[in-house]
């Protein structure tokens, strides 16, 4: 297993805030995407915490492709619905603002939704389906993304893996939280598999002539990944139509890039992302108490059904998070030591020393 070191959330977070100050973004949209980053690396979604700090955010910054000032503006708007312009700016500030005016037009209205265009990467969708959770209502999050998926029959690389996150409040449970890509993997875990010079299981990707394959290199280098389900054996077509429909609302709706338009970190153009935010309150339809009851004994009843054989238990959606997110705190992120290695460095290049305390080492990280 991969050396990983650990750190306290608060250090790193207090780092990314001082990074984004010094490339001109203000210091309350530094907390914001700090937040957000933090996150996403306390819930074990590595790929969407700090490693991107300089990888994708402060790089794009300093080649002028993202807006530190993130201007974000209102384009549309009725007491139910808003179109948000991202001002290229960080996609982190630009959802974290959009979900709290739809969360203020819910308390309002009882229900309201966002699109946003020219925006960049938001983080972890889930981050801001759970900003609803304590104002009892129901919130939804999700966003396009760079290409890297193969439509059911095709070959080439033209929808992101384009996650879908949905977040409900359990009155004694813990909260149901689905923040999931509608691909089967995302690419990192084919990077993981080709640096480790293993094959991938079947039916995560194909290669450059649309054939599945189990080569990591040949997804990596022309190729591409299936959408969730895999092949149309395994019904693949249905997270076909799922990624269709998330840039149906975060980019047809919005007048964002869609498809394979969608900006990627290997182009010097922005990305114009679309996003798509809404918020449901719970009492426009019943009351908050026993629609929470309820959700209890749903989860329960799940978590209570007989085990597969070999199995000690069943999860909800969110569970594992909640439970390695009190585990980091408690112990410290793991960072891998390349992803480290990678800060420092950074760091260097824009003045801002990764110096931290190393609380101490794991074998990998638990995700």
């Amino acid at each position: 297993m991969p050396l990983a070191q650990l750190f306290r959330a608060d250090d790193l977070r207090d780092y990314i805030i001082r990074f984004f100050t010094r490339l001109n973004v203000t210091e309350q949209h530094a907390r914001i995407a700090a937040d957000v980053l933090i996150s996403a690396d306390l819930r074990g979604v590595s790929s969407h915490g700090i490693i991107r700090l300089h990888s994708y955010y402060g790089s794009r910054i300093l080649k002028g492709l993202i807006d530190p000032a993130s201007p974000y503006q209102i384009v549309r708007e009725t007491p139910t619905t808003l179109l948000v312009d991202g001002g290229n700016g960080l996609g982190m500030v630009v959802g974290y603002h959009t979900m709290q005016r739809v969360i203020q037009k819910a308390h309002e209205n009882g229900v309201a939704l966002a699109s946003v265009r020219n925006s960049n990467h938001y983080g972890i969708a889930g981050y801001y389906a759970m900003m609803a959770l304590p104002h009892d209502m129901i919130g939804i999050s999700f966003t396009n993304a760079q290409p890297l998926v193969a439509p059911t029959y095709g070959r080439s690389r033209i929808l992101g893996t384009n996650p879908i996150a949905v977040a409900a409040p359990a009155l004694h449970e813990r909260p149901y939280v689905l923040d999931m890509a509608t691909s089967i993997v995302p690419i990192g875990k084919i990077t993981v598999y080709d640096k480790a010079g293993e094959k991938i299981p079947e039916g995560w990707g194909i290669d450059q002539n649309g054939q599945v394959t189990t080569d990591p290199k040949a997804v990596l280098q022309g190729g591409a990944l299936l959408p969730l389900g895999g092949t149309d054996l395994m019904r693949g077509y249905k997270g076909y139509g799922l990624a269709l429909w998330v840039d149906i609302f975060s980019g047809v709706l919005s007048g964002a890039a869609t498809g394979p338009f969608v900006g990627s970190v290997g182009k010097d153009q922005p990305a114009n992302v679309g996003h798509f935010f809404a918020a449901i309150r719970i009492d426009a339809f019943r009351d908050p108490q026993e629609f929470k009851a309820d959700l209890d004994r749903l989860i329960q009843t799940l978590k209570n059904a007989p085990k597969a054989e070999g199995q000690e238990r069943i999860y909800i959606h969110g569970e594992k998070e909640f439970e390695l997110e009190a585990l980091n705190r408690q112990r410290g992120i793991p960072l891998l030591v390349e992803v480290v290695k990678g800060l420092r460095e950074a760091g260097e290049q824009v003045g801002v020393p990764f110096d931290l305390e190393v609380l101490g080492e794991t074998t990998g990280e638990e995700e």
